[in-house]
């Protein structure tokens, strides 16, 4: 069996207006799909895979490990779009890999070590009572986990004061209506210097959150390290990390007690067991991360079967939406209350809706920089 075609493709998205996905077949049929997660830059990505593609075309599929060594190693060069394309890339070849055997790809990593996926819901909500009222359905609907951002709009030029307490009346909110039965994430986006970080931190301490996610921006480990080493309670991150080695450094550094892999820009299926193993020896538990939908989710869910130190997988309702521009993703990971049984198709579990893919039109994001009122980046420290 060899590789035929290459094929990426944009597609339109109802949350960032494009999803980057790679498209492989093989001369005997099989095809896989597989998912950028470095959405900010689709068409970049897409350069990286036709060069991967002038070597790939004629390679055994089967070999992935071998195929991701070549092609991280054939430029020196790194980042974000590298790993993006490595990573779609990985999760078409493990997608034709599970065709070629019959088997879902959870059981070519070792097999099941759960049943089911839990689930955290990306909760919709701006202010206290959109939360609250969300909050309510989602516990209603089953997830006994919930993430949100608890910073109110106009966060960057408030007080130090003002934004504790913004944050204070949003993870109350939640709290208020899901008791100790459900947990609550707050994600901070990267929004904070170090000290409004910690401050908000303590502040947020008394909601008893399973873990705060990215409350600084992601320039140095050494940092990220430190600031765990002094929150009270777990810190998360790694959304944006796309090797091994960067795990390894922030694991060795102090912390993360969470680590947070996109199997869309952390070398996809291949590395992220690999990142989840090296999490382990730390006694660090995955919690993984996924803002794009439907493919990346059935790529992630057969890495949560697989390994042991698995807490929680990153899910947005847009998974389950009727538009096209989503309902183009076939999956066969279908929501059952707050969990993901695990699937039994074979490979990944994904098609694409050939119907629908004319359809789903794909839009560039827009620039959504933060400003202050002084004129500068609010995402600056």
């Amino acid at each position: 069996m060899r590789v035929e075609t290459v094929e990426g493709m944009l597609i339109g998205s109802d949350l960032l207006g494009a999803n980057y996905v790679v498209r492989i077949t093989t001369d005997t049929g099989i095809t896989g799909v597989g998912q950028s997660g470095a959405w900010g830059f689709p068409d970049a990505t897409q350069k990286i895979v036709e060069q991967y593609a002038e070597w790939l075309v004629g390679q055994d599929p089967l070999r992935i490990e071998h195929i991701q060594q070549y092609l991280y190693r054939m430029r020196p060069f790194r980042g974000n779009l590298v790993s993006g394309a490595l990573s779609a890339i990985d999760i078409a070849l493990w997608d034709i890999k599970g065709k070629h055997y019959g088997a879902p790809v959870w059981d070519l990593l070792g097999g099941r070590v759960r049943d089911k996926v839990r689930l955290h819901l990306l909760l919709e909500g701006s202010d206290p009572d959109s939360i609250r009222a969300n909050a309510k359905i989602a516990a209603e609907e089953g997830f006994t986990a919930l993430k949100y951002d608890p910073l109110q709009a106009g966060y960057q030029d408030q007080t130090l004061a003002r934004l504790i307490e913004g944050a204070r009346d949003m993870a109350a909110a939640a709290r208020e209506v899901v008791g100790l039965d459900v947990d609550l994430i707050f994600e901070l986006h990267r929004k904070l210097t170090p000290m409004q970080g910690l401050a908000v931190a303590e502040a947020l301490a008394e909601f008893r959150p399973l873990f705060i996610e990215d409350p600084i921006q992601i320039d140095s480990v050494m940092l990220q390290g430190e600031l765990a080493k002094r929150f009270s309670f777990p810190l998360a991150n790694g959304e944006r990390m796309n090797t091994i080695w960067e795990f390894r450094d922030l694991l060795a550094a102090g912390g993360p007690q969470y680590v947070r892999p996109d199997l869309g820009v952390a070398g996809g299926i291949t590395q992220v067991k690999k990142i989840a193993a090296i999490a382990e020896s730390y006694h660090s538990a995955l919690v993984t991360h996924n803002f794009q939908g439907p493919l990346i989710t059935a790529a992630a869910v057969h890495v949560d079967v697989s390994i042991p130190n698995f807490i929680t997988q990153e899910y947005l309702q847009l998974d389950e939406s009727p538009r096209p521009a989503d309902a183009v993703f076939r999956t066969a990971c279908k929501r059952v209350g707050g969990y993901i049984p695990a699937p039994e198709a074979p490979g990944i579990g994904v098609t694409l809706d050939e119907e629908l893919l004319g359809k789903a039109s794909p839009k560039y994001m827009p620039t959504a920089s933060v400003v202050r009122v002084d004129g500068s980046p609010g995402f600056a420290v």
